[in-house]
């Protein structure tokens, strides 16, 4: 799409929640763009569990695919594209790309999501496949429930993570990731729940399905999954350039109709201050969609473009071969 044109909304980020905020306002007959970067933390997911609608569970790729699917059956427009640049102009805004291509939109959408800090373990993205690393306890701590389990990161912080984890399994173990002195409070509240609190070790690996630390003093450790607890980087540049409130952790701050403190600028997903869950991406999408389409020009359907001529020439919803009516109007 030319840079010239100036769309209804610019929806930069497609993971769930860009992906749904595209199908939404395409079926609002909204004229959108979806810029994608390619870097979705859903593609990280072996299997979800948790994600309503998939009682086998659905692969991260495998639910990125079908999202994609959806909305461009209806008409979106998906572009590679990384946002380096977001301005404000008369109309609306003005997103500018790495390479210079140009998009303009009355409105935007945010859904550039966060990225998370992984341990240094060697063969991580084989052990995240196999379940020996997992990034969300509340998606995937019922996978993990009665095994051993590790949560590598800074004590203090690690210990609440673990003592959420102690729902699940009763062999949980803290494994610090730095020589930070452990305060009293946290040691106490470990040891109560009955959980092992361990120095940093000398290596972490991905060894015959399992996560493995060695120690300096020659003991290692086996565990049936690992959590990582090393926090996360939000992908915030866009939301800074255009002024938009962040909180302590760099995350957007919202309303709740999902607008950020810029009027125009809309925000979904993980990079929102909110539980990082793919369902609560989703209604993100669905509130800011919405919010949008009600905002903007009403967009009118005439008589004659309800015609069956005219009708048979809108896209056809993914999975049919065209229009039907819809029963309640049948005779």
């Amino acid at each position: 799409m030319s840079g010239d044109d100036l769309l209804d909304c610019l929806i930069v980020g497609a993971g769930p929640a860009g992906l749904t905020a595209a199908t939404y306002l395409v079926r609002y007959h909204r004229r959108i763009v979806v810029l994608d970067a390619g870097k979705s933390r859903a593609r990280w997911i072996p299997t979800s569990h948790n994600a309503p609608g998939f009682p086998r569970g659905i692969e991260g790729h495998t639910l990125l695919q079908q999202q994609r699917e959806q909305a461009i059956g209806y008409g979106a427009d998906i572009e590679d594209a990384c946002i380096a640049q977001l301005n404000r102009i008369d109309e609306g805004f003005e997103a500018v790309a790495a390479d210079g291509r140009r998009w303009r939109a009355r409105f935007v959408i945010l859904a550039t999501g966060i990225v998370d800090v992984m341990p240094p373990l060697e063969g991580l993205e084989d052990a995240i496949a196999n379940g020996a690393v997992r990034l969300c306890p509340v998606c995937d701590g019922y996978e993990a429930s009665d095994c051993r389990v590790a949560v590598y990161g800074p004590v203090d912080s690690t210990v609440s993570h673990a003592l959420f984890l102690r729902t699940f399994s009763r062999e949980v173990t803290v494994i610090a990731s730095d020589d930070a002195t452990p305060s009293p409070d946290a040691l106490a509240q470990a040891r109560d729940a009955g959980i092992d609190v361990l120095p940093t070790p000398a290596k972490l690996a991905f060894e015959g399905r399992a996560t493995v630390a060695r120690f300096a003093d020659g003991r290692e450790l086996r565990f049936d999954t690992l959590y990582p607890t090393l926090g996360c980087a939000p992908n915030n540049d866009l939301a800074l350039q255009i002024g938009a409130e962040l909180d302590a952790n760099g995350e957007i701050v919202t309303g709740d109709d999902q607008q950020t403190h810029v009027d125009g600028v809309y925000a979904a997903g993980d990079v929102v201050s909110a539980l990082n869950q793919i369902a609560v991406a989703v209604g993100h999408a669905a509130i800011a969609a919405t919010k949008i389409h009600n905002r903007l020009p009403r967009n009118w359907r005439e008589r004659e473009d309800l015609q069956p001529e005219t009708a048979q020439a809108l896209p056809s919803p993914p999975g049919t071969t065209g229009p039907e009516t819809p029963k309640s109007a049948q005779a």
